[in-house]
């Protein structure tokens, strides 16, 4: 649901033909933007991932959700090993990039690691892991990684709430 002068609080059960506003509630909570990156066998692929969570520090696992009717999902489901980037302010272009079913590697510099997984640079944060574990949940899956190796930089994260791109200002 939308802020309008018009619009006031209300109640919905999350119902098939209540979707719209159970996806408007979800888009108040404002989550950080990755792109995991897997190989296949065509090459390097790449999903942008709100569905992004920590689950564990011992041991290190993390867990996001493909949508199980993405053209891209089996793989991701399947794939042994991955990289999830999490992205600084400026790179809201770059995540629209990788959420249209396009090439988004043909203009975007990447390297490999020793599993294949493409790696994208100048991201805030990239986490390469293998897979740990995958769970049906729904419409999704919830892919859970065990942290292999990670590598950190400075900056603001990107932010997603209410259908729109965004940064983090931490109060003074």
């Amino acid at each position: 649901m939308k802020d309008t002068p018009h619009m006031t609080a209300q109640t919905f059960v999350p119902t098939p033909e209540n979707e719209r506003h159970f996806r408007d509630a979800l888009g108040c909570f404002a989550t950080g933007v990755t792109i995991v990156t897997v190989p296949t066998a065509d090459g390097p692929l790449g999903m942008t991932a709100n569905s992004f969570s920590s689950v564990s520090l011992d041991p290190p696992l993390i867990l996001w959700c493909p949508a199980r009717n993405s053209e891209r999902h089996p793989h991701f489901a399947g794939a042994s090993h991955f990289a999830i980037h999490m992205l600084r302010d400026d790179q809201s272009t770059l995540a629209m990039e990788f959420a249209r079913n396009g090439d988004p590697f043909a203009n975007q510099p990447y390297q490999t690691n020793p599993h294949g997984v493409p790696l994208i640079d100048n991201c805030l944060a990239r986490l390469e892991c293998s897979t740990h574990a995958v769970h049906n949940g729904g419409d999704h899956d919830i892919v859970v990684g065990k942290v292999e190796r990670l590598w950190i930089d400075h900056g603001a994260p990107l932010v997603f709430a209410q259908s729109n791109f965004g940064r983090f200002l931490p109060n003074a």
